[in-house]
């Protein structure tokens, strides 16, 4: 069984960046995954650690558990 619905949301998900050891600070993290609560979330680039809840893929368009 996949764990994300598409490639692209696998790939954003597990992205890790060679500058940055904080996903909140690299510009190239978008998405972020709670594995407890099993949510998906845009980081909001602002400086702190805000996200936004999806509830549907931004790619694929399935609707994210």
């Amino acid at each position: 069984m996949k764990k994300h619905c598409c490639e692209d949301m696998a790939y954003h998900v597990n992205f890790k960046c060679d500058v940055h050891e904080n996903p909140f600070e690299c510009p190239d993290k978008i998405i972020i995954f709670d594995e407890k609560d099993n949510d998906y979330g845009l980081i909001i680039h602002d400086g702190g650690s805000s996200t936004l809840e999806i509830i549907f893929c931004p790619w694929c368009g399935s609707k994210l558990q």
